[in-house]
């Protein structure tokens, strides 16, 4: 057995293993104090394989959880223990249980039992007691502790099991050189191995980097003024003319004085009154203030400003209040201590949202230089597909994901050529690829790419473009077409509502920012899948071979961390999931379940949704 321990601490978690009888208990209660006394801070859990109880009957909190409470907290100035009541038809989960444990408090948790689990653990054995060896069908024992009569393998480290201070030597060490293990995430772009010619089915990550590869970016640029700029991206750094803030300025309403000055701890005289947009041109000497509003320019002379509520004033006087606490500096903004003047405000490939333009605003920019933005044509095929707006006809359904396409589109900043949908015959499949390819940067289709006799745009593709017909290990959205049409890159997305969005989500986004120029200041690619780690709040099924996007709900729990759930049926054409969830469950091709309670990653909708 080879599992992966979902360990859900900072800290390393170690577990001790052995058929009943074997001292598991007594190796332990003499193990703690040694290690105790070696400055290690403990958590024990112990696995019990019967109902037990931990307080006395009689007393007030048995009688209460007896009652019915479902948690007893019982606290003292020394101890505080809560009991819970939760009935399970199977062992209790140890991830869950770790979870109760406040490890900035202790260094390391001890593990007793739960030997059928995938944790590290160190197995106990005696000779005498004819039990088999766990090892031999466990990989995550890590060393064995026996007595001198046992047998084991070179390749595991021997411990003796009645040498105390050599397994807390072992211990200590385990915890010292322990290391949180490599996230590892569930479509990890870099350790994509190549596609193989003839392989039948390829990986999301896969599919992602051989479309990145046949994607360059825009060159051309243009000029747009600030109110045009929204979710463009620069072409060149923008540089600053200014300072930001442009002069040392007030960060509190209060007064304004020398911190040599304050020693003296006399009230100084109140020379003048700075309001924002204007100044003094004076120097203020020592013994004197001034009263300055926030972002008003700081005199010369003031290089500390005390908050008014901590200052007295009477007359045009002002004694400060709590001169110990002052510090020199303190509430002064310090003129280019955001942005120098001449330093790269926004860095090249920088996506221009609000906060953005707010800068560009106050640095004085009106204009920018931005790359072309993509043009994306659109168009769905089917003679089943009617359009809004026009009467269903029979056996027929209204076309929704050509406008779940552009508005995708719009919100990477596109410009977007509808061409509506196109009829089942290759004479005007055919006209409208000639048509969208000599106009866009990229041409969209949904449906038609999947084995359906019906289905032409294969035919077509053939005959005027490049076209590989993938499927993906994915679900939902399996089928995929790729390639160029002319100088277009073409994508032939699913038919199935929820699948387009799916695909589009994993493939055609990551195909636009790398075209649009995007960049990161980090050096990262913005165009690599975005995850969020989340708490599963309940169990994921799934299927081991493909990459799992359920449609998911997240928030942040009492707990500070972010937990999700699904949305219910996860069927690919119920397009509502997709309204009332807000992000993507992602479950790894490794994986073909996740318990509750399991750390799993997320792709929030906000980008694009």
């Amino acid at each position: 057995m080879s599992c992966v321990f979902n360990n859900p601490l900072s800290i390393p978690v170690l577990g001790f293993c052995a058929y009943s009888g074997t001292g598991k208990t007594t190796l332990l209660k003499q193990l703690i104090p040694e290690l105790n006394r070696r400055g290690l801070r403990l958590a024990v859990i112990k696995h019990a394989h019967h109902n037990f109880d931990v307080d006395i009957p009689g007393k007030d909190s048995y009688e209460m959880r007896k009652a019915g409470a479902k948690q007893m907290l019982v606290a003292s100035h020394v101890r505080w223990a809560l009991m819970t009541e939760d009935a399970l038809d199977s062992d209790p989960s140890l991830p869950h249980l770790l979870k109760q444990i406040e490890a900035d408090k202790v260094d390391i948790v001890l593990v007793e039992g739960f030997k059928k689990l995938a944790l590290p653990k160190i197995e106990l054995h005696r000779a005498s007691h004819g039990k088999p060896f766990i090892h031999t069908h466990d990989d995550n024992i890590v060393a064995i502790a026996c007595c001198d009569e046992t047998q084991t393998p070179a390749e595991l480290t021997r411990l003796d099991l009645n040498n105390v201070g050599q397994i807390a030597d072992f211990v200590v060490q385990y915890q010292q050189s322990w290391q949180a293990p490599k996230v590892t995430l569930p479509i990890d772009l870099a350790s994509a191995e190549t596609p193989q010619p003839g392989q039948q089915g390829l990986s999301v990550a896969q599919g992602i980097n051989h479309i990145l590869n046949q994607v360059s970016a825009i060159t051309e640029t243009e000029m747009v003024d600030l109110d045009l700029l929204d979710n463009r991206v620069l072409a060149r750094d923008c540089i600053s003319p200014v300072n930001v803030p442009q002069h040392t300025n007030s960060a509190m309403d209060g007064y304004g004085f020398a911190y040599s000055d304050v020693a003296a701890a006399t009230p100084f005289y109140v020379v003048a009154e700075v309001l924002a947009g204007h100044g003094y041109d004076k120097v203020v000497q020592p013994g004197e203030a001034v009263r300055i509003m926030t972002g008003a320019p700081v005199p010369q002379g003031v290089d500390t400003i005390q908050p008014r509520e901590l200052c007295d004033t009477q007359n045009n006087q002002v004694t400060l209040l709590d001169t110990a606490s002052i510090k020199l500096g303190q509430h002064v903004r310090l003129a280019g201590e955001d942005i120098a003047v001449n330093d790269v405000a926004l860095s090249k490939g920088t996506r221009l949202g609000a906060a953005e333009l707010g800068l560009l605003a106050s640095l004085g920019c009106y204009q920018a230089e931005v790359v072309n933005a993509p043009t994306v044509a659109v168009f769905s095929t089917g003679d089943e597909v009617s359009q809004p707006g026009e009467t269903l006809k029979p056996n027929c359904i209204y076309d929704s994901n050509r406008y779940t396409i552009k508005a995708m589109a719009r919100k990477l900043g596109c410009n977007i050529i509808d061409l509506g949908i196109i009829e089942d015959n290759e004479a005007a499949l055919t006209a409208a690829l000639l048509q969208a390819s000599a106009q866009a940067d990229i041409v969209i289709s949904s449906g038609g790419v999947s084995v359906g006799n019906a289905d032409y745009i294969k035919a077509v593709l053939a005959k005027i473009g490049q076209i590989n017909f993938w499927r993906i290990n994915m679900r939902p959205g399996r089928p995929l077409a790729v390639g160029k049409i002319n100088d277009s890159l073409f994508f032939g997305l699913p038919g199935n509502p929820v699948a387009v969005m799916v695909s589009f989500l994993q493939f055609v986004q990551p195909a636009l920012r790398k075209m649009a120029g995007e960049q990161s200041p980090t050096g990262e690619q913005p165009w690599q899948p975005r995850y969020i780690p989340a708490i599963a709040d309940e169990f994921l099924r799934s299927k081991t071979g493909r990459s799992e996007f359920l449609r998911g709900i997240y928030h942040i729990a009492a707990d500070g961390q972010v937990h999700v759930r699904s949305t219910g049926a996860q069927g690919s054409g119920m397009l509502s999931s997709m309204v009332s969830g807000n992000c993507l469950i992602v479950i790894a091709e490794k994986d073909d379940h996740i318990v509750q309670g399991q750390p799993v990653f997320i792709q929030p909708f906000a980008d694009v949704l």
